[in-house]
């Protein structure tokens, strides 16, 4: 179907060619699905964009990349077109970028199959409703004229997938498609995508850097690093017998659900030959736990309640509300990390935020060292956010971009009377940098020039600059690549060693809340399904719920 040959991408900066892919072939077959694995840039989505001839005019592309007897690194922009969308088609990372907010879903499919496709407009009407019913969307005819924020994530992701198969291409490249949607809608996409290779006969290249994830779906599997392929074959010799260190690290950065290991590995332990592999015993585990579950609790949730209401009546009404946390009850003790699992929308990230006093709470009560904190003044408002603080999920959106990182750590220092002068702080923060791996020079620089791992570590800087006793990390690694994901989750854990912290962990991945928590709490819809130990709940969950969030974890081989 697709020959790729020696192809080599560089882009022009400052009057010189960088190289980012460097000689890279490979080959996709008729019906086949092809995973290409590697983390941000490895070079895998250039690739790909190389292909549908998406990249910038910066670009120099070398080599060949042929479809139908025809080099697709050569042609033009015209010809492109008779081609995008409708022989190759293309899913891409973010369905919510992806897609156009101002016009319907139903309005941007049919857009597809009236540029391509010689029809009418009732017909493409029909053949959209069609296709939302084929990738299982709910409500199809409602949703045809709903906007794309009017949708959960996993449904846009389904409206982009009914989109990029309109045209019935002969070749579908999937960018990341589930890397921010929850385990259980990720295997319903993935499950959805080898549906409709099946029935559709297309050839699917689905890339990701998560090769677990790559085993649930394709038949071979190419392993990008630095621009370069470093293994490729069938799925299973590469998972069962991997010859490259980078492939090893990338199958043992992730949490393993079946041991508790005190650090996790990274790709730098693999390529420098320093894997070491320590484990936590069960009799080290009680013994921790006989020490925190000895005190008083920390933090204590009663029947706690947050509701929204959502129609436009000033009156508040049972019938008009989402009751986003509905009587919730748990205890927090100083030195655990209380995890929160569930799926979107299953109340974890409101309940993280009543805690924290950002959403107001309808019921219940919230003790913090034994003081009530649901109504507090607003100088003991201020006072309990120095010491209860939050990691956010998104670290670029929750950085002010127009002033450098090290004044964005600063400013709450100041707002909260830590040290009296600028030059007490920036040596403070130099010195918090380095303890989150970021050279002191950083001080000086903006968001943007910063990757999504050394932008989680500014958050967290800024979050253990205000020497904080209860952190809640809300999210926080879910959007990073596994070996980033695996750095960052061994820096959280020393920190609480080093400093003392207690954390309340949030996140839709069962596998890294497992691994990171004492004591687990199951949400959904609102309500805790189950609560206990971490280890055992995993062993033997109680609820059905539960069940399906383990079933969900891509395994691998």
């Amino acid at each position: 179907m697709l020959s790729v040959k020696n192809l080599s991408i560089s882009f022009k900066s400052n009057g010189q060619y960088n190289s980012v892919v460097n000689n890279v072939s490979f080959e996709l077959g008729h019906q086949q699905i092809l995973g290409i694995v590697g983390e941000s840039g490895s070079g895998k989505s250039v690739t790909s964009l190389a292909i549908l001839g998406l990249l910038s005019k910066n670009a120099k592309v070398e080599g060949t990349i042929l479809f139908n007897d025809t080099n697709l690194a050569k042609i033009s922009e015209k010809e492109f077109q008779k081609i995008r969308g409708n022989q190759i088609s293309m899913i891409f990372q973010e369905p919510m970028s992806s897609l156009n907010p101002s016009l319907t879903c139903g309005f941007q499919v049919i857009e597809m199959l009236l540029q391509h496709k010689k029809i009418a407009k009732k017909a493409a009407k029909e053949q959209v409703i069609e296709l939302f019913n084929k990738v299982k969307l709910p409500r199809p005819e409602a949703i045809f004229n709903q906007y794309p924020h009017q949708i959960s994530g996993g449904q846009k992701q389904r409206v982009m997938i009914a989109m990029a198969i309109a045209c019935k291409p002969k070749i579908l490249i999937a960018d990341e498609p589930t890397t921010a949607l929850d385990v259980t809608v990720q295997k319903e996409i993935i499950e959805l995508l080898k549906e409709l290779q099946v029935e559709t006969n297309m050839s699917i290249i689905f890339i990701t850097h998560d090769l677990s994830l790559v085993s649930e779906i394709a038949n071979t599997v190419l392993v990008m690093y630095n621009g370069e392929i470093v293994e490729q074959g069938l799925v299973e010799q590469v998972f069962k017998n991997p010859m490259h260190n980078y492939t090893k690290a990338l199958i043992n950065s992730k949490p393993n659900l079946n041991e508790r290991l005190k650090k996790l590995p990274t790709v730098k332990d693999f390529i420098e030959n320093k894997v070491q592999k320590e484990v936590y015993t069960t009799e080290e585990r009680n013994s921790f736990h006989e020490k925190i579950y000895a005190k008083k609790p920390m933090l204590e949730v009663k029947e706690l309640a947050t509701y929204f209401n959502v129609s436009n009546s000033y009156f508040f009404k049972n019938d008009n509300c989402v009751k986003a946390v509905d009587e919730v009850s748990f205890q927090l003790f100083e030195g655990e990390t209380l995890g929160l699992v569930g799926e979107s929308g299953c109340g974890k990230t409101t309940l993280g935020r009543t805690i924290l006093q950002l959403e107001k709470a309808t019921k219940g009560t919230i003790f913090y060292h034994g003081k009530e904190v649901t109504h507090l003044s607003k100088q003991a408002l201020k006072d309990f956010r120095k010491e209860v603080q939050i990691i956010f999920q998104d670290p670029f959106s929750s950085l002010n971009p127009r002033i450098p990182v090290g004044q964005a750590i600063i400013e709450p220092m100041k707002v909260h009377g830590i040290f009296n002068s600028f030059e007490e702080r920036k040596n403070y923060v130099f010195e918090i940098l380095e303890r989150v791996g970021l050279p002191p020079e950083h001080f000086y620089r903006y968001p943007h020039e910063f990757s999504g791992g050394q932008r989680q570590r500014i958050g967290i800087a800024r979050t253990i600059a205000l020497k904080p006793k209860l952190i809640i990390c809300d999210e926080s690694v879910s959007a990073l690549d596994v070996s980033v994901q695996a750095q960052v989750l061994n820096l959280l854990n020393e920190l609480k060693q080093d400093f003392g912290f207690t954390y309340i962990f949030i996140s839709h991945d069962l596998a890294v809340v497992k691994y990171m928590s004492d004591q687990l709490v199951v949400m959904n819809k609102g309500k805790i399904e189950e609560m206990g130990d971490s280890d055992l709940i995993y062993k033997a969950p109680k609820t059905a719920y539960a069940q399906k969030l383990i079933d969900a974890i891509p395994k691998g081989i």
